[in-house]
């Protein structure tokens, strides 16, 4: 069953959309996408908040979710998010068959 986790990671003074602009330049986001099971990831800008960026993350099924979480690149997004000192807000939406 598809999988959707929109991530609002907040900050101050710039931190948040500095943190999406370090995940893509340092080429996390290529290797997420490139993980068997991620259909989408992707870093939007709110028009009416400068301090938010919303991820919005898509996988195949809950066991892709579980081995990107295990993989490696999640303690270097967990350092990042330390960082910028971000906040975040996590929903999730499954897709009905």
């Amino acid at each position: 069953m598809p999988i959707t986790v929109n991530i609002l990671y907040t900050s101050k003074n710039g931190s948040a959309r500095a943190f999406a602009e370090e995940m893509v330049s340092s080429g996390l986001v290529e290797r997420i996408r490139a993980e068997a099971g991620n259909e989408r990831y992707e870093y939007f800008f709110p028009m009416e908040d400068s301090e938010s960026v919303l991820l919005i993350d898509c996988w195949k099924n809950q066991e892709a979710i579980d081995i990107h979480h295990k993989s490696e690149m999640m303690a270097e997004i967990a350092a990042l998010r330390k960082k910028y000192n971000l906040k975040m807000q996590v929903k999730r939406y499954t897709e009905l068959a």
